[in-house]
């Protein structure tokens, strides 16, 4: 695809944003855990779709995740079920406020698919402390890159906060895709920094 400088109108009912996607070789040094930490990082080894969905839009419904919401139960399971994806539930004061989901289907790769949470615990130390252990997990497999890609329409320091994680930026993407809000995935509720066209 060939892209020229300037704008661009997009139809009606897409939205477009820019991918960046980061990698790392090595695990980095780690950056301390925030003190009083209150929660845990608990395997779901065989996650069910409302279980999952559920989680998924409350972390991710506030920046447009939809990717996994479009699914039929059978594609979704055959994705959260297979062996080489790991899914994790960030549990705090008895409920599940985060997701970390991990993939080791390309060999010596780790990819980051899902990492964040929800507002109950935006802006507690929760994110540094859930990737401590997302690297940790990343590097006991046999790999030699581990990389994730974050976009504009996720939370704004999330590009910066992989970068002080020990990611580094390689590739940048624009990604177009249909408005999950009006389509109805989402509530038109959602996002509401994004307006809606």
């Amino acid at each position: 695809m060939q892209l020229s400088d300037g704008y661009a109108d997009l139809p009606a009912g897409k939205i477009a944003n820019v991918a960046t996607c980061l990698e790392m070789f090595e695990r980095p040094a780690r950056r301390p855990d925030p003190p009083g930490v209150a929660w845990t990082l608990n395997r779901i080894a065989d996650p069910e779709t409302a279980w999952y969905r559920a989680l998924f839009r409350r972390v991710g419904e506030p920046y447009l995740w939809a990717s996994r919401l479009t699914l039929s139960d059978e594609q979704l399971m055959t994705i959260i079920r297979d062996p080489g994806i790991e899914i994790y539930a960030i549990h705090s004061n008895g409920s599940d406020e985060g997701l970390l989901e991990l993939d080791f289907r390309t060999p010596r790769e780790c990819e980051l698919i899902f990492f964040g949470l929800t507002d109950a615990l935006v802006g507690k130390g929760a994110g540094r402390w859930a990737m401590n252990r997302a690297i940790d997990i990343a590097w006991s497999h046999p790999i030699q890159r581990f990389w994730v890609h974050t976009c504009t329409l996720d939370h704004p320091a999330a590009l910066d906060f992989y970068i002080r994680s020990g990611f580094r930026p390689f590739k940048r993407q624009i990604e177009i895709m249909d408005d999950p809000r009006q389509n109805g995935t989402l509530s038109p509720s959602a996002a509401p920094h994004i307006p809606l066209l």
